[in-house]
């Protein structure tokens, strides 16, 4: 069935090509391998000195730049943290409530468990005004620059205002 499926699509492609006559032209010439024309592309490129690619050493860094990176950041490590952690409570061999009592024990400074708590809610909050301000750009909202740096801002203030609140609690 795939040969006879086969068969008819490339005859549909070959009367569909000779529709087109002088139109249509194949954009490499057939018979050439993929490494032949990439020894052409990079010979051509040495040849006028061109960059190998935009690097990040060429861009200036701006506020939108790092808030999407940190935004894909937060991301992969929320998602990260939470798989690892309920793989945890998978394998595990005691309940939640050991392991609860077993951090207690421990008895770590109250300025540790505010800084743990701030790493742990900084990313959270992060993530969520930033996807926030993501929705209002699907909308097509705070597009102009002064928006979008007025709205990075007020992230990353909400960010940190949050995060502080939490470790609070």
């Amino acid at each position: 069935m795939a040969l006879l499926l086969r068969t008819v699509a490339r005859q549909g492609l070959c009367l569909s090509r000779s529709q087109f006559g002088v139109l249509y032209r194949p954009a490499v010439p057939m018979g050439t391998a993929a490494k032949e024309e990439m020894n052409k592309f990079w010979a051509k490129n040495t040849q006028l000195n061109r960059p190998v690619s935009p690097h990040i050493s060429i861009y200036k860094w701006s506020v939108p730049m790092m808030m999407s990176i940190s935004h894909r950041g937060t991301g992969v490590a929320l998602s990260s943290g939470i798989s690892v952690f309920a793989l945890a409570a998978l394998v595990l061999p005691e309940s939640y409530p050991y392991y609860l009592d077993l951090i207690h024990s421990m008895t770590f400074g109250p300025q540790f468990l505010a800084f743990s708590k701030f790493a742990l809610a900084f990313p959270v909050a992060y993530h969520t005004f930033n996807g926030i301000r993501h929705l209002a750009w699907d909308l097509g909202k705070g597009f102009k620059i002064p928006e979008v740096y007025r709205s990075a801002y007020i992230v990353i203030a909400l960010t940190v205002l949050t995060s502080i609140g939490l470790a609070a609690m």
